[in-house]
C-alpha cells in the first residue's frame, strides 16, 4: 500500500479485522460505519486488496460480500483475537474515532467504570508543565485531608491505572515523588517557573520489577491448570514486567490480595509468588 492517509488506514484496519474475524464484509458495512459513499468504499477495498502480500479477499457475487481466502494473512494487524475484541469493546483506534457507533457485528456488552472528567483549565497546564519541565500551583484534596490544600508540584507523567487517571509528580510539600489523582485537584492550575526535578530523578518510577504470578497452591492440580490457561501462563507462571511504582495498580486490576490470603482458594485463584522479594515496592 502506497502511504495511505490516516483515515484510509483506519478503514483498511477495519476491513481486515471484520473480514478476518467475522468471515464476511459488505460494502454497505464500510459505507455505514465510516459515512462514506459506495464509490469510496469500493476504492478502499480495491486498494487494500492490491496491497496484500498473502492471500486475498474474495468477492461472493451471490451473497454480495467479501470473505478471506484460505491463505489470507493479515497485514495491518497481528491476527490476535484481542484486536477484534478491543474494537468490539470500543477500545480500539477505529472505535475511538467513531464514538458510540457499533463497528462489529457480534453481540457485545461492555461494562465500563464511570468517567471522572477533568476540567481543561486543569489538564492543559499539567500537560504543558510536563512538556516544559515546569512547576504548577494547584489545590488538592484527599481522604486524609478533605479540605483544599495548595500544592506545588512538578508533574512528569500521566498514568491510567485501569479505572482512573493519576499524575506522577514531585511534591514540594512532601519532598518526594507522589501520585496525585486528577479528579481530586480543585480549581485551576497555575504554571510557574522551571523545575529541577524530573522523571529521571524518580527512583520508584525508573526502577522496573517483575511480578511472578502463579495459581494458588491450595488449588487441586486440575484447577491450577484451568487458572494457568486463563492467564496464559508458561510452566505455571506468568511474569509481568512493570515500573515498580505502578505494580500496586496492576495488582488491583488483577484483584490479587498480597500479604493476606482469602479463605477460599477458588476466590483467590492466583498469588504473587515473589511477594517477599518485591514487597517493599508494594507499600
Amino acid at each position: 500500500m502506497n502511504n495511505p492517509r490516516w483515515e484510509q488506514l483506519l478503514r483498511y484496519r477495519y476491513i481486515e479485522l471484520i473480514a478476518l474475524w467475522e468471515g464476511r464484509l459488505t460494502t454497505r458495512q464500510l459505507c455505514d460505519t465510516f459515512s462514506i459513499g459506495r464509490q469510496q468504499a469500493n476504492k478502499d477495498l480495491s486498494s487494500y486488496r492490491r496491497g496484500l502480500t498473502c492471500g486475498d479477499l474474495v468477492y461472493d457475487a451471490v451473497a454480495k460480500h467479501y470473505y478471506p481466502s484460505d491463505d489470507f494473512v493479515p497485514t495491518l494487524t497481528r491476527g490476535l483475537a484481542s484486536e477484534y475484541l478491543q474494537m468490539a469493546a470500543q477500545q480500539s483506534d477505529v472505535q475511538q474515532i467513531l464514538g458510540d457507533l457499533p463497528v462489529a457485528s457480534a453481540n457485545v456488552e461492555v461494562i465500563a467504570a464511570p468517567l471522572r472528567e477533568v476540567p481543561a483549565s486543569l489538564l492543559r497546564p499539567i500537560i504543558r508543565a510536563m512538556a516544559e519541565s515546569r512547576r504548577i500551583d494547584v489545590d488538592y484534596v484527599s481522604l486524609n485531608n478533605p479540605d483544599r490544600e495548595g500544592r506545588i508540584i512538578a508533574p512528569h507523567t500521566l498514568v491510567w491505572t485501569g479505572y482512573r487517571w493519576h499524575v506522577r509528580a514531585w511534591c514540594e510539600k512532601n519532598r518526594d515523588f507522589r501520585d496525585f489523582v486528577l479528579s481530586r485537584f480543585r480549581g485551576d492550575a497555575d504554571l510557574m517557573d522551571e523545575s529541577h526535578h524530573s522523571g529521571a530523578d524518580d527512583q520508584a518510577w525508573q526502577t522496573h520489577i517483575t511480578l511472578e504470578i502463579t495459581p494458588d497452591n491450595r488449588l487441586e492440580p486440575d484447577q491450577k491448570e484451568v487458572i494457568a490457561h486463563d492467564y496464559g501462563m508458561t510452566d505455571g507462571k506468568l511474569k509481568l514486567a512493570i515500573r515498580a511504582k505502578l505494580a500496586p495498580y496492576l495488582l488491583q486490576l488483577l484483584n490479587l490480595h498480597v500479604g493476606t490470603q482469602l479463605d477460599d482458594p477458588r476466590a483467590q485463584q492466583i498469588v504473587l509468588a515473589n511477594y517477599q522479594e518485591i514487597s517493599h515496592w508494594l507499600i
